[in-house]
């Protein structure tokens, strides 16, 4: 990548983030009232619902924190991160279970639903651990390491399969989600003990859901990762798989540009691109199947915003770590094809969701799973691994 077209991609993303998408969110999207931040927007910010997802409250408040801790240090950041966490501590957590977080509260805190899987937990412990890095309080670090062991454990007691003991399987956002949030907990309190289980998510990504003689990257699999010839066992999420290869991808990155981690970590990205783009109207299917029959999930060839943020990410990690053209080329592609349809130059941020031609399905730009997330993270991201020298 030439100078030129690294600083206007700096320039992109930087601005994007700094100009527009924060804008969008702050500071109308804080709950002065009740705490924590309401998320669910129509196209013009405009209040949808005052329902709150803790997911969201947890990515927000780990956004606000990660900005203070690597952009520079805004008071009006640290104020919101700390307005987030008030909140999570306050209603985000189910008593007597021991860190068990809500998944969806009203807009005082109530509880309305809990979820099986230890997802919002891990949320819910980057957003404690980047909190923690803001303002040196023991506390919210040891309140981090709590809610990531419970994470962790409930992961490994198989605590996100939906499925009985009939037909036993595991899917790959147990390990790639835990691999996150491994390298978050070590970023932020700077501790180098998580390196063990970042190997061990990386190791069961490898043995169990990476195929290469499907060439492939699969969702869900059997205990030992056999692939399973129904409808879910066939199914592929190039934007998942995608994500997790960056993941990889900077796992090798930080432990000095790692070469079987950048094999394995191109390999996904290689092989999810190729099932996942679509080659007449450009941009990344949702979902695949592995044996190409049909999909039983209606949304199969909508255009989503956060796979797009991930594949921006991947192929622009693969360019800067191995210096290869073609990768530069799929950015550019990814780049090119999201960039032209999801952001709103009216109103600012970007649509979420997109009929397979790029017409907008849904003006909405937040609710329970879409929120200041996605997109500002690769915004961060990409800005700062190209204001970072690969050279």
């Amino acid at each position: 990548m030439n100078a030129q077209r690294r600083a206007e991609l700096i320039a992109i993303y930087r601005d994007g983030l700094l100009e527009d998408t924060l804008p969008f969110w702050l500071p109308r999207c804080v709950d002065e009232e009740h705490g924590g931040f309401m998320i669910a927007r129509d196209r013009d910010g405009s209040l949808l619902d005052t329902d709150k997802g803790m997911w969201q409250q947890s990515r927000s408040t780990w956004l606000l924190a990660m900005l203070y801790n690597t952009v520079e240090p805004r008071e009006e950041w640290l104020a919101a991160a700390r307005h987030g966490l008030e909140f999570i501590e306050q209603h985000g957590f189910v008593p007597g279970e021991g860190g068990r977080m809500w998944f969806h509260v009203t807009r005082e805190g109530a509880p309305i639903r809990k979820r099986r899987y230890f997802f919002t937990e891990t949320f819910g412990a980057i957003a404690y651990a980047a909190c923690a890095k803001a303002t040196g309080e023991v506390a919210l670090e040891d309140r981090a390491r709590e809610i990531y062991a419970l994470a962790k454990a409930g992961f490994a007691a198989g605590a996100n399969s939906k499925f009985t003991d009939v037909r036993p399987t595991k899917g790959m956002g147990a390990p790639m989600i835990l691999l996150a949030t491994a390298q978050e907990m070590r970023t932020c309190l700077g501790d180098d003990s998580f390196n063990a289980d970042i190997d061990a998510c990386i190791e069961e990504i490898q043995r169990d859901f990476v195929k290469p003689d499907l060439e492939c990257v699969m969702e869900t699999v059997g205990p030992n990762g056999e692939v399973l010839d129904h409808f879910d066992g066939r199914l592929l999420n190039p934007g998942h798989a995608i994500e997790g290869a960056w993941f990889i991808l900077n796992e090798a990155r930080q432990r000095g540009n790692d070469p079987a981690l950048i094999e394995l970590g191109c390999n996904m990205l290689d092989w999810m691109w190729t099932r996942g783009w679509d080659e007449e109207h450009g941009g990344i299917f949702y979902f695949r199947d592995v044996h190409c029959k049909p999909v039983q999930e209606y949304w199969h060839d909508m255009k989503f915003w956060w796979p797009h943020n991930e594949t921006i990410l991947a192929t622009l990690l693969a360019h800067l770590l191995t210096g290869e053209s073609r990768y530069e080329t799929m950015h550019r592609q990814v780049h090119d094809w999201a960039y032209k349809h999801f952001p709103d130059a009216e109103h600012g941020e970007w649509y979420g969701y997109l009929h397979r031609d790029g017409r907008v399905s849904v003006t909405l730009k937040g609710n329970l799973w879409k929120g200041p997330f996605h997109l500002p993270r690769m915004q961060l991201l990409a800005w700062q691994w190209l204001a970072d020298s690969f050279d």
